[in-house]
């Protein structure tokens, strides 16, 4: 949580705060590694998060190279909060992206 200009506490993101995000990357590496050790198949992997926890796994990817391929697919939370009308549209891209169509 953070305090936003008007005094309320809302939600902070880990990449929203460089404080945090420098606090948790060595837990958020460390715990996926750990998750990939359980033999996790690793040619795609489905992010939950289209913006900025995309650019993040991405980058660190890039880095370490843990997936073949990343898809990025839209929050629940922003789909519910942002765009509650378009439901439908979503969940047919949630279905496409785990048959595996599309190109991502």
């Amino acid at each position: 949580m953070r305090t936003n200009p008007q005094g309320r506490e809302v939600n902070c993101n880990y990449y929203e705060s460089k404080k945090l995000m420098e606090f948790l990357r060595s837990f958020l590496v460390d715990t996926l590694e750990r998750q990939l050790e359980f033999g996790t198949d690793t040619s795609v992997c489905y992010c939950i998060g289209s913006g900025e926890n995309f650019e993040f796994l991405s980058a660190l990817n890039d880095s370490k190279g843990y997936f073949k391929k990343i898809v990025p697919l839209e929050h629940p939370r922003f789909i519910t909060q942002y765009n509650s009308g378009r439901k439908e549209e979503f969940a047919e891209k949630y279905l496409s992206a785990l048959r595996g169509e599309g190109d991502y």
